[in-house]
């Protein structure tokens, strides 16, 4: 058996935003297993967040589940705050928090454009200069984006692929800014995955599995476990790089 003090981020604190359902609640249960104490965000669900909260501490770890909008300028740096305030120190975040804006070009509006890019960068960029001035050496900053930033198979998905694809430049630019402080920072780019947001059983899953090489979806556990390896010690070497867990689809 595994004691507590071999887990390999046994000692840590994280941060995963949105952390309240799918591949979020799914990294924050994994980095706990894993040895770490995490905070979470949420916007609305409340009851969620707390159920996710009071999973984690039946590992033993502190749980702590935190209301913020990453569409809000302040939020996501509150949050920040919070979490180092409540654990005494930040050593991962995991950027998560995300939406799904999609429809025809002539329809998107200013108002959809300034809201995906203040969750999906803007966000994440903000949370990522709060959380830096917490880290020390060691430190590492997870961002969670999407295979739909290389590769656009169907009409729909501009601003959301748009939106993505910002987030190779932020880590590229976050692991040269944070490279001399030993904190490393690393993009995974999830294709299909079942959750709430994109179950495996919905109506478009058929033509979503066809497109990938193994003919699956991906699942949340399957993401947070790539997560979890960028968290720990053993990937003290990986910085500024692009993981792409999508079945093959952009092969």
């Amino acid at each position: 058996m595994t004691s507590a003090a071999t887990l390999p981020l046994s000692g840590k604190a994280a941060l995963v935003t949105g952390g309240s359902r799918g591949i979020g609640a799914a990294v924050a249960r994994r980095l706990a297993a894993d040895g770490a104490d995490v905070a979470l965000t949420y916007v609305d669900a409340k009851e969620r967040a707390a159920e996710v909260a009071a999973d984690l501490r039946t590992t033993g770890r502190r749980a702590l589940a935190v209301r913020a909008d990453s569409a809000s300028a302040t939020d996501p740096v509150a949050a920040v705050r919070s979490t180092a305030q409540e654990f005494g120190r930040l050593d991962i975040l995991v950027n998560n928090a995300g939406i799904f804006p999609n429809g025809p070009l002539e329809d998107i509006t200013v108002e959809e454009i300034d809201r995906t890019l203040a969750i999906h960068v803007r966000a994440a960029l903000l949370a990522a200069q709060a959380a830096a001035a917490h880290m020390t050496a060691g430190g590492r900053v997870v961002t969670i984006g999407s295979n739909l930033a290389e590769r656009v198979p169907r009409p729909g998905i501009t601003l959301y692929a748009a939106s993505k694809s910002a987030l190779g430049g932020l880590t590229r630019g976050l692991a040269r800014d944070l490279g001399a402080r030993d904190i490393t920072a690393n993009l995974i780019q999830p294709g299909s995955t079942d959750t709430e947001m994109n179950p495996a059983d919905s109506s478009q899953a058929d033509a979503q599995r066809a497109l990938t090489a193994l003919g699956r979806y991906g699942t949340p556990e399957g993401i947070a476990a790539m997560v979890a390896h960028l968290a720990g010690p053993e990937a003290a070497g990986i910085t500024g790089s692009v993981f792409t867990v999508d079945a093959g689809a952009n092969a």
